[in-house]
């Protein structure tokens, strides 16, 4: 049996974001572990499927998931936006059925860190996924810091991501603590309509005073 790791768009309609094969197979199958049950069946009911006949379950709210495959079934893993298990909920479940043995097939789609990684121009080579920063303002000034001080020393991008109504927040933290010649992009709305990728040096930040206001949003800085 397999588990099929499922990414789901990160706006707009399924067949925008993911190719006809990887909808195809997901609609072979029939029980899912998702993060959000609504938002789940919206998924699922785009793309043609049965929604009342099919078994969906919440990870976090059902710790035997993993029974699915036990029984013989294939299992198909969902999250909110783009790939599971990667900025979010799914990896211990991935962990679990690689543990038993089970086969664990990623299918392909949308994520918004290699998306954003592809288009900011920044360092492709080395590169770290660090999640989100710290709320409060002196550890997140801390934390900005250490993730400067490391792209400098390894040459390499750092990523992370913010809830969108903490965005310009963000922003300012960074162009307040950041060396002017650090490089930072801005990648909100990936995949829409109202995309926009944006690469500049602190210093060319501070002069634009610009805002992103709360959309989804990727930063990646690069220290020279």
């Amino acid at each position: 049996m397999i588990l099929y790791a499922i990414p789901t768009p990160l706006g707009g309609a399924p067949s925008d974001a993911l190719p006809a094969p990887a909808i195809e197979q997901v609609k072979r199958i029939k029980d899912f572990a998702v993060e959000n049950a609504k938002n789940a069946r919206a998924f699922l009911g785009a793309i043609g499927m049965p929604v009342r006949e099919l078994n969906i379950k919440v990870i976090g709210e059902d710790s035997e998931l993993i029974a699915v495959l036990r029984e013989g079934r294939d299992l198909g893993l969902l999250s909110e936006a783009g790939c599971p298990a990667i900025a979010d909920p799914g990896a211990q479940l991935v962990e679990a059925a690689h543990r038993e043995g089970f086969k664990v097939v990623p299918l392909i789609g949308p994520s918004s860190i290699v998306l954003a990684l592809m288009a900011s121009g920044l360092e492709g080579q080395r590169f770290a996924f660090c999640g989100y920063l710290p709320r409060e303002a002196p550890e997140r000034a801390r934390r900005i810091r250490e993730l400067e001080q490391r792209s400098k020393r390894e040459s390499e991008t750092e990523i992370f991501i913010e809830t969108p109504y903490r965005n310009d927040a963000l922003l300012a933290a960074l162009m307040e603590t950041c060396a002017p010649q650090t490089k930072l992009c801005v990648a909100a709305d990936l995949t829409l309509a109202t995309e926009s990728v944006t690469t500049k040096t602190i210093q060319e930040w501070r002069r634009a005073k610009a805002a992103i206001g709360r959309r989804p949003a990727v930063f990646l800085l690069l220290a020279d």
